[in-house]
């Protein structure tokens, strides 16, 4: 009976060894596909923090440029958000401050009963922009195709970026890679839910964003739309009148 049970101890014995180092093979290769794809999601973080942040700023340290552009960021009831509101704020200090002439509102119109380029527009002429200084795009359904339509379709190539500070970062890559020298004006808030959960986004939004630099994907286009260069030379028309 010993013999036996010391046969079937040697095999077992043996069977483990022939095992044991395949298993470890095999959580070497799990660990190192763990390594790679933090590395992958990861490294487009770092590289927008080390590329953009000396040109991340405020109203107060912001150059003059020709435009502002201000990024959508939702609806409440048909009007701006909070975060939309504080940025659209921003672009109104800055326009009052003349360190703009014209503001570009981007954002998404995918459906008719969904508009915030037009909720975007009410708010800044309601609180003094004239109409033609303020120029909407409807066909900004996310970053890339904002930036990549303001400079395609508006003919944008000097511009601040109004949005909150977690988002700018990817915003001056993207639209420097679609051709617009940018500086961001970053709008501070209370870092709340809405921030964490934005910050959190910006984990999956800069490998899509690396993806666009590399790849350079056309937006949603159209005819080529004058309304940035009226706002200008309704500017310029009211400089020389002054």
């Amino acid at each position: 009976m010993s013999t036996i049970f010391r046969c079937a101890w040697r095999r077992v014995r043996a069977a483990w060894r022939a095992v044991r180092p395949a298993g470890r093979r095999r959580q070497r290769r799990w660990f190192q596909a763990v390594v790679l794809g933090s590395a992958l999601v990861l490294a487009p973080n770092a590289w927008l923090h080390v590329a953009e942040s000396a040109e991340v700023g405020t109203v107060a340290s912001a150059p003059e440029a020709p435009v502002a552009v201000v990024f959508g960021a939702g609806l409440v009831d048909g009007a701006p958000s909070p975060y939309l509101a504080h940025r659209l704020d921003a672009a109104l200090e800055l326009y009052r401050a003349h360190k703009v002439r014209a503001i570009l509102v981007t954002g998404d119109n995918g459906t008719v009963q969904y508009d915030e380029t037009d909720a975007m527009r009410a708010y800044l002429i309601e609180r003094g922009v004239p109409a033609v200084r303020v120029v909407g795009d409807y066909a900004g359904f996310d970053t890339w195709d904002s930036c990549s339509r303001a400079h395609r379709i508006f003919g944008v190539d000097r511009a601040l970026l109004v949005s909150q500070t977690f988002h700018l970062r990817r915003a001056l890559a993207l639209c420097g890679a679609a051709g617009i020298d940018a500086y961001g004006v970053g709008v501070e808030e209370r870092h709340d839910t809405t921030w964490k959960y934005g910050e959190a986004r910006e984990v999956g939004s800069a490998v899509k964003a690396a993806l666009s630099v590399l790849l350079r994907p056309d937006p949603t286009l159209g005819p080529r739309e004058d309304g940035v260069a009226r706002a200008l030379a309704d500017a310029e028309r009211e400089g020389a009148g002054g």
